[in-house]
């Protein structure tokens, strides 16, 4: 569970935006939208295998510019 803790002199727009950051990089909402609907494992390797293809593919146009 991700909690913050108000500091002296930090007004709630700071606290509120410090508690949102801490709550993306620890993955919450991801995790949460993911498991919301139930995926198959082959639906789940299919989505895997295309992100990797995308990643090799935006990682070679790097490499040639």
């Amino acid at each position: 569970m991700t909690t913050v803790v108000l500091r002296s002199n930090e007004s709630q727009d700071q606290l509120l935006k410090r508690f949102r950051k801490k709550v993306a990089k620890s993955g919450v909402l991801s995790t949460v939208r993911r498991k919301r609907w139930f995926v198959s494992k082959s639906e789940l390797r299919r989505i895997q295998k295309k992100k990797a293809v995308r990643r090799f593919k935006r990682h070679q146009v790097t490499e040639i510019e």
